[in-house]
């Protein structure tokens, strides 16, 4: 029989031709549609679902990381089962499987999880999160994963025209990814509850599994022959897959996943832990995949070669100097640098892709190296480094990565020799402005010597790599623009560090980028309430002003920090302190570092866990005051600003209790949003926001609070005789619930 180049017999009567015609126009959009859907679903449910798991665990960005690391294992199982479904199982054979598989999330869907109807982990958070994932959504997702796979395989077994190279399916999938990530904060977000997204969700799944039933029966019927599939295939010899080959695949896809993790943690650390700033890192990551296997795939490779030295070098020298602001600019930098590199190497994966036979195959590497890259960040780097450390690393391995090979074969002496250079240059930089006053500008200005002279080896492309890396290295080493750095430690719950300033006055702790308190190594100041707890600032008016304050017998106080609340405790009080992580209690409690909880002595106790956990099995009316001063880094977990946590925090408190609230924050307005709260369950509200001016205390620091009580004689004398503003919302203003919150409406400065 003679074949034509789409593999169809040359003769055949005019009604199966027109019969054929008709089954190839409808062939595209059918798979086409599937596969959007499917990734519609996919990347709608990773935001939802953990934006409902987040207030188990405290609300901080290891959330998101650690259901990102789930997200990928699943993935990869998918895809894995596509690869040996399509090795071992015939087409007529694998339908009917498939087709049992895509019924079976009927038996957990609709997936909601709800804080109180879920037991918190008592130890290792991220694991226990990788079970309850596992427990819930795991079935759907695992379904949904096999999708890109399968149906790319299934139309490659068909006799239509686009089955000879079906990878431009993917574009499809992506498309839909990249439209529920800007759906889900723009639109489903703000407008829909958790429970009607579940709902939704649930319907969407039940609409794709007809798709993908529909996929496969056209498959069945259009199954070409497989004489055909050995000519077809015959003609273009495959380059063989090598050992190499394979792990060059799943270097070049762990360094995207990798760094699309750091920039997420760097951005939510340092703003809030929300879907919408989780969104935006894996909607580029997307986007580079999206362009990497279109047609503009050889402009854009041409492109990010020229632009990755621009972006990488800057990038080094402002995380070498420390440099955190300005904050748009800072992200911008961050985020451009990832999707330059992510491109870059999304581009080599695109440019190495196998003929159809072994695309399931392809697949299922560069999931493997995605999860790799997920497990690095989430598993090995919080053990391994007591800092950040993993992003430069794997900023510097995608560009050693991307440039290998690719040099102009210079001497060995010189491939070394500049990068030695460049460390030495780093190193002497930031040796030479410690001691300076404003040291900042200075350090900029001197390590530009060092940048200069990397970028200037861009034409080299492994000798630029190491460069940079000899850049990154020598300011992990020799650069601490804080001071001297006493401790660092690492937890599910961020990244702390205990720092000496630079004239040996103080000890502080920071978080992230944050500092989270001061203690004065003066004797004569050891016990005084520093930063934002001075006793001349917004809390100290409420403290003397409140009746339920000093006046109290019971205190509690969400957040401990380095305790420095403590230092109010007067002698016939008790103050419980309710802090997450038990690593905060000890370096709170160690001597050589603070000193506030052992002055307290027994007047003050820990708990440790998530303070709504730990609050609902505390005693209704067992508190005079509650304080608020919950933070991770510079946001304050949105779990802790809901109306059914301040319910809690009422029940919790006396008839006559108050409560008082910190929300300092640099980039989100929380004080419209606690005003709402305030008005729904009638509560009176006031807020002093202090600014720095003239005679400022030493080692006092600005701040934004607010306080809240029952009866109005609580809160006039505020008002009346200490600055403090009433706190009347807009009528706009949403109301947070467990179930409902968006973070766009809160998005900018004071």
């Amino acid at each position: 029989m003679e074949f034509v180049a789409t593999g169809r017999p040359a003769a055949a009567p005019a009604r199966s031709v027109a019969r054929l015609d008709t089954a190839d126009a409808i062939g595209v959009p059918l798979f086409g549609s599937a596969m959007f859907l499917s990734g519609f679903l996919l990347f709608l449910v990773e935001p939802m679902i953990a934006r409902m798991v987040l207030p188990i665990l405290g609300g901080v960005p290891m959330v998101w990381n650690g259901c990102v690391v789930f997200f990928q294992i699943a993935m990869l199982a998918g895809y894995g089962y596509a690869f040996a479904a399509s090795r071992r199982l015939p087409l007529r054979l694998h339908l009917p499987i498939h087709a049992a598989l895509l019924a079976t999330p009927a038996f957990v869907l609709p997936v909601l999880i709800r804080a109180g109807a879920v037991a918190p982990p008592s130890g290792q958070p991220l694991a226990w999160l990788l079970v309850l994932l596992s427990r819930t959504i795991g079935l759907p997702f695992f379904v949904l994963s096999t999708t890109a796979s399968v149906l790319q395989h299934w139309l490659s077994r068909t006799d239509h025209p686009s089955g000879r190279d079906p990878y431009f399916l993917y574009a499809a999938s992506n498309a839909g990814c990249l439209l529920a990530l800007a759906a889900y904060p723009t639109l489903v977000e703000p407008h829909l509850t958790l429970g009607n997204q579940a709902g939704l969700w649930t319907a969407g799944y039940g609409v794709f599994a007809v798709l993908a039933a529909a996929c496969g029966l056209y498959a069945v019927r259009r199954e070409r022959p497989a004489g055909d599939r050995v000519e077809a295939t015959a003609a273009t010899p495959a380059v063989p897959l090598t050992l190499g080959r394979r792990l060059r695949w799943v270097g070049l896809a762990f360094i995207p996943s990798s760094l699309m993790l750091a920039v997420t943690s760097y951005i939510s650390t340092d703003v809030a832990a929300v879907p919408l700033l989780w969104i935006v890192p894996l909607s580029l990551y997307l986007l580079t995949f999206t362009i990497a296997f279109g047609r503009w795939m050889a402009p854009a490779a041409s492109i990010t070669r020229r632009v990755l030295p621009l972006v990488v070098v800057p990038l080094a020298l402002f995380m070498v100097a420390g440099v955190h602001d300005p904050l748009t600019a800072m992200l911008l930098l961050h985020l451009g640098g990832f999707a330059v590199i992510a491109l870059a190497c999304h581009g080599e994966l695109a440019a190495d892709r196998p003929d159809a036979s072994r695309l399931t195959e392809f697949y299922f590497w560069l999931s493997f190296g995605g999860m790799l890259g997920g497990l690095f960040n989430a598993l090995v780097a919080p053990h391994a480094f007591n800092s950040v450390a993993e992003y430069p690393l794997v900023l510097l391995a995608g560009c050693l990565l991307l440039g290998w090979g690719t040099g102009h074969n210079a001497p060995r002496w010189r491939t070394a020799f500049v990068p030695t250079v460049v460390a030495v240059a780093t190193a002497a930089a930031l040796l030479g402005v410690r001691g300076i006053a404003q040291p900042r500008a200075m350090t900029l200005a001197m390590l530009a010597v060092p940048a200069v002279l990397a970028f200037s080896q861009r034409r080299d492309a492994m000798r630029f790599g190491w460069s940079v890396a000899a850049m990154l290295a020598a300011g992990l080493a020799f650069g601490n623009p804080d001071g001297r750095l006493l401790f660092a430690t690492r937890t599910f719950f961020g990244v702390y560090r205990v720092v000496e300033d630079s004239a040996h006055r103080y000890h502080g702790l920071a978080h992230g980028t944050t500092l989270h308190g001061l203690q004065s190594l003066d004797p004569a100041r050891r016990g005084e309430a520093l930063t934002y707890f001075h006793s001349t600032g917004p809390f100290g008016d409420a403290w003397r002003v409140l009746p339920s304050a000093s006046g109290g017998r019971q205190i509690a106080v969400v957040g401990l920090g380095i305790g420095t609340l403590a230092t109010y405790a007067t002698p016939d009080q008790h103050w419980t302190f309710f802090e997450i992580d038990p690593a905060i209690e000890t370096i709170a409690r160690t001597a050589p570092y603070f000193t506030f909880l052992q002055a307290c002595g027994s007047r003050c106790t820990v708990v440790a866990g998530d303070a709504r956990m730990s609050l609902s099995n505390v005693p209704e009316r067992s508190y005079d005051l509650i304080v608020l001063d919950a933070f991770s880094s510079d946001s304050i977990p949105v779990h802790l600003m809901t109306r059914e946590a301040l319910d809690l925090y009422l029940s919790r408190l006396t008839p006559g209790g108050s409560l008082v609230m910190h929300v300092s924050n640099r980039h989100l307005r929380l004080a419209p949003i606690i005003g709402r709260l305030a008005l729904d369950r009638g509560l009176f509200a006031a807020r002093r926001v202090e600014l720095t001016g003239a005679g400022w205390p030493e080692g006092k620091n600005a701040s934004d609070w607010i306080a809240m009580s029952r009866t109005r004689s609580d809160i006039t004398p505020l008002i009346e005789h200490h600055g403090w503003q009433p706190l009347t919302p807009s009528p706009s203003t949403p109301l947070w619930t467990d179930d409902f919150s968006n973070i766009l409406s809160v998005l900018g400065t004071h």
